[in-house]
């Protein structure tokens, strides 16, 4: 067990709120609107060090001047993060940050309904799930896509200039081969141990035979001839006035019995994919950080049948679970 209070004051639509939680499986009960998902979005934020969904000034109550969230720890420890409009600040065993630290952080997995969607969604919804899914774990993917990202949006500012020349974006277009063949190299090593274990993970759901694989998409061949695609592209780049080429175009796509999942797998097979991705994540957080992380499940209940709520509740057993939900589960 890793949280043993929860304590919310101008939160979302909270004015005061607290949650004793209730050994390893608490559950949230209310009605849709109620701010369920707030009291999640919380915890992530004090374990995480931000929200899932929205900057600090969507979260503030509406004509408030300040948040707070409190969260103890069962090892003793307190984590209070605050927002005075402004600046957020965390504090920890008596001392002030700007920033979680990053020993501070404690691994979550979050089960949001949107995510059942995944197979179907864009495909930036998709780099997005993985960045995320990798950066918990690894430290130096988080920097390197953080990093990514600053360049691009600097290369898209300046290819938006009428007259900017091709030695202008130079150094942007090294950083941007540089941080993006860190980032390829990253995923494809990421999900090809998804892949060594994704079948497996589903037929442990589903009790049949049937395969599953992700497959990376992307156009990335060497660090050189990124470097080199960015260079020939800049006057085509001019003309869009973005950048065309890169990591920020890559896919990954569901395979399932050797065809693209979405459109051949049915609502039931999906699920238990996106299931199985969620087990694995699990299992790579207690090998690579040897930490059971915290789930956190997102009124998902109600789109699975009996036989996935159950398979969810056994694997995550001996973890401690956080559920939100319109009425009880059944199981």
């Amino acid at each position: 067990m890793i949280i043993k209070k929860i304590n919310l004051k101008n939160f979302r639509s909270h004015d005061e709120y607290e949650l004793e939680a209730d050994g390893l499986t608490t559950l949230i009960l209310g009605e849709n609107g109620w701010g369920k998902t707030s009291v999640l979005e919380a915890i992530y934020i004090a374990l995480q060090g931000k929200s899932f969904r929205a900057v600090d000034r969507e979260i503030l109550k509406r004509d408030a001047e300040f948040y707070v969230i409190l969260i103890k720890l069962m090892n003793g420890e307190e984590v209070r993060v605050s927002f005075d409009g402004v600046n957020k600040n965390f504090l920890i065993d008596g001392k002030k940050w700007k920033r979680l630290p990053r020993k501070n952080r404690y691994p979550v997995i979050l089960f949001l309904p949107s995510d059942l969607n995944l197979i179907s969604a864009s495909p930036g919804r998709r780099r997005d799930y993985f960045d995320a899914l990798i950066s918990q774990r690894d430290e130096k993917y988080a920097r390197a896509v953080s990093k990514y990202k600053k360049a691009l949006k600097q290369r898209n500012e300046l290819l938006k200039r009428e007259n900017v020349e091709i030695f202008e974006v130079f150094p942007w277009n090294v950083m941007l081969a540089e941080y993006g063949w860190e980032i390829f190299e990253t995923r494809k090593k990421e999900i090809e141990k998804i892949n060594e274990k994704i079948t497996e993970s589903y037929r442990s759901i589903a009790e049949n035979s049937d395969t599953v694989s992700i497959f990376y998409k992307t156009d990335i061949k060497s660090k050189d001839e990124y470097l080199k695609i960015l260079e020939n592209d800049f006057l085509r780049d001019k003309i869009l006035k973005h950048t065309s080429f890169g990591v920020q175009k890559d896919d990954f796509i569901f395979q399932f019995n050797g065809r693209e999942a979405e459109g051949s797998a049915s609502r039931g097979e999906v699920r238990s994919i996106i299931l199985a991705l969620k087990f694995i994540e699990a299992d790579e957080i207690e090998e690579e950080m040897n930490k059971k992380a915290l789930i956190l499940l997102d009124d998902v209940f109600s789109e699975l049948d009996e036989k996935r709520q159950r398979a969810l509740i056994s694997n995550f057993s001996d973890n401690q679970i956080i559920i939100t939900s319109t009425s009880k589960p059944e199981i």
